[in-house]
């Protein structure tokens, strides 16, 4: 009698044995044995099983943006086992970011977003294909890249990256997750994934006007919200990947942190009248390219260097970062009395504000305007700062139509500040 051995058929229908020697004792349904001592967990579920593991095996997955929403989403699909996950930024690690965006440390700060996001996903899960695209998502390359993924994922932070993965999306096949997270409140739709679903343009036809949508660095956010957001925004992913449950294709998840509650909206049906998706659609794989974005859908694709401050004032209205200085440390060529007044919000004033200047955020001086150009008439020069040295240049104005005399805008805020002067003063 020659020796046997008993193969198991772990992935098909049910078991075999057969007779004859064998280098290997089982067979996983297309898994290795290091593929299902990982995933076990989730082989284990009923619901999930082998098949549709090997499904996420066979997937990719584009993730446009690597921030806040991005990270966990990168990391859960490269820890559930999606063969490959390309990424896509433009922009570098910053300090500010590392209290949300988990995929970086502050070992990589000042390093490429998706350079680092990369690292990460290696580190977790070495089984899957990772492919970095340096130069963001643009017009120009939307249709390259979304149509190399099977699914595409929106971590974007701004309304016109927004319509522009949409556009590519709907034009190229792909189901779109879309998420969206800022202060404590977040939200998650798939848009693009079956006859009826709508399109983000559907939903949204009419882009916000440029400066109407602020990002997490003008309006702040907790923390723990993005990674909510994004971590069920991985989960529609493996879903609408693998058809398992009901993904969230029709309806609109909403999240409110502050009262730790859910709503789901209805969304209307796809629209003819859609630019993108419509019956006669202006937007098409011949005019996506040369479409501009930034001009028609609310402002700038990406956030890279000093934030591009207005111009309402005349220069004479205007002082420098240095000049302030000079008048701080008793430096300059003048010994009038002076006042800084400071128009960011009072949460911000309180964790970072110039020696001496006194807070009077642009809420409240729209009711104490008259107040505000008293201070400035009352034979002092009056310096007004902000962030970025937007809102000090409309603070001027206003205070100028008050009545005040002696009042200057300082150029680019204490953003210039700590770059030009004070090194030590916090960027963020």
């Amino acid at each position: 009698m020659g020796s046997s051995s008993c193969a198991w058929e772990r992935g098909g229908v049910g078991g075999s044995c057969s007779s004859g020697s064998s280098s290997a004792s089982w067979s996983g349904g297309g898994l290795d044995k290091g593929e299902v001592e990982r995933y076990a967990r989730q082989l284990v579920l009923p619901s999930f099983g082998v098949a549709r593991q090997r499904k996420l095996k066979e997937a990719s997955v584009l993730v446009v943006g690597a921030g806040g929403l991005g990270s966990p989403v990168c990391l859960y699909l490269a820890a559930a086992g999606v063969g490959r996950i390309g990424v896509t930024d433009q922009d570098d690690v910053e300090k500010s970011n590392l209290h949300r965006q988990i995929l970086h440390d502050e070992a990589e700060v000042g390093s490429h977003k998706a350079v680092s996001a990369s690292k990460a996903m290696r580190r977790l899960n070495s089984g899957t294909e990772v492919e970095v695209h340096l130069d963001g998502f643009r017009a120009v390359n939307a249709l390259g890249l979304v149509e190399g993924y099977d699914v595409v994922v929106d971590a974007s932070d701004n309304p016109a990256t927004r319509y522009c993965v949409n556009d590519a999306c709907v034009i190229a096949g792909k189901p779109l997750v879309s998420g969206a997270a800022i202060g404590t409140d977040g939200q998650l739709s798939v848009y693009n994934h079956g006859d009826q679903c709508p399109c983000y343009r559907c939903v949204w036809p009419d882009p916000p006007q440029e400066g109407a949508c602020q990002r997490c660095s003008d309006s702040g956010v907790l923390g723990v919200l993005p990674g909510i957001i994004g971590t069920l925004q991985a989960l529609e992913t493996i879903k609408v990947l693998t058809g398992a449950g009901e993904c969230c294709s029709q309806k609109l998840l909403m999240f409110d942190g502050l009262a730790t509650s859910f709503r789901s909206l209805k969304l209307r049906p796809r629209q003819e009248k859609c630019l993108v998706c419509g019956s006669s659609p202006a937007i098409t794989r011949e005019t996506i390219g040369s479409y501009d974005y930034e001009a028609n859908c609310g402002g700038a694709m990406h956030d890279k260097g000093e934030s591009a401050c207005l111009r309402v004032l005349p220069e004479s209205r205007r002082v420098s970062c240095e000049f302030l200085r000079s008048r701080i440390d008793g430096s300059a060529a003048t010994d009038r009395e002076f006042v800084v007044l400071d128009v960011r919000p009072k949460s911000e004033y309180d964790f970072a504000h110039l020696r001496g200047s006194v807070s009077l955020p642009m809420d409240a001086l729209e009711e104490e305007v008259a107040a505000g150009a008293a201070l400035a008439r009352e034979g002092k020069d009056t310096y007004v700062v902000c962030r970025r040295g937007n809102d000090s240049q409309v603070a001027v104005d206003k205070l100028l139509r008050a009545g005040a005399t002696s009042v200057f805008d300082v150029e680019g805020g204490l953003q210039r500040w700590s770059k030009a002067v004070d090194p030590t003063f916090p960027l963020y």
